[in-house]
């Protein structure tokens, strides 16, 4: 089968713990299977895989869309009292793709500050990080715990967009994009409506 110039932007391996099943060797070989140009790997909260994924994907002619869905918190990495006890959202989801070598620097340094700043049951980052670390990084909505996507639930739209133009500043208007997703759950109808 040959799908022309389609590309995976969000895809989780068995670095993703409890979260991805997909083996990286498996993923790259499907990948060439689909004659598919390129393909991401963007696990939660890590880039564990990044330099298995990079050679396997290299090796096998397959660009490396080298990425990682972080975890966001709320208001700030430095909060870890909001949360569960309160059945608060304790992260958001946002998937992030290095577009370039400095992208994929900033990446790393957001990942780590994410372990040694932010932890609070995961590794978290926040809106200051990533104003601060968003050079040569495309930024993607997210799932449906992404922040956008969770206001669209709670049909706060007016949230959803002033949210949204939040992000437009951090990154720009060419390196933000919402993410539609069919993972058949129906909450995610609703949302891609709203986003589309």
């Amino acid at each position: 089968m040959k799908i022309d110039n389609f590309v995976h932007l969000h895809v989780h391996s068995e670095y993703s713990l409890l979260d991805g099943a997909s083996r990286i060797k498996k993923l790259i070989e499907r990948a060439c299977e689909f004659n598919m140009p390129a393909v991401a790997l963007t696990d939660h909260g890590v880039m564990y895989g990044a330099i298995e994924f990079y050679t396997q994907a290299k090796k096998s002619g397959i660009k490396p869309i080298i990425g990682c869905e972080v975890y966001l918190a709320p208001k700030s990495r430095w909060d870890k009292q909001s949360g569960r006890e309160k059945k608060e959202e304790t992260s958001y989801h946002l998937t992030l793709l290095a577009e370039n070598n400095q992208g994929y620097q900033n990446l790393m340094r957001l990942v780590s500050l994410g372990f040694l700043e932010g932890f609070y049951y995961k590794p978290r980052v926040d809106k200051e990080l990533l104003r601060e670390f968003n050079e040569g990084i495309i930024a993607l909505s997210g799932c449906i715990a992404g922040e956008i996507p969770k206001c669209i639930i709670l049909d706060k739209i007016k949230s959803a967009k002033k949210i949204l133009e939040e992000y437009i500043d951090i990154f720009g208007k060419n390196n933000f994009f919402l993410e539609l997703q069919d993972s058949g759950i129906q909450d995610q109808k609703k949302v891609n409506k709203a986003l589309l």
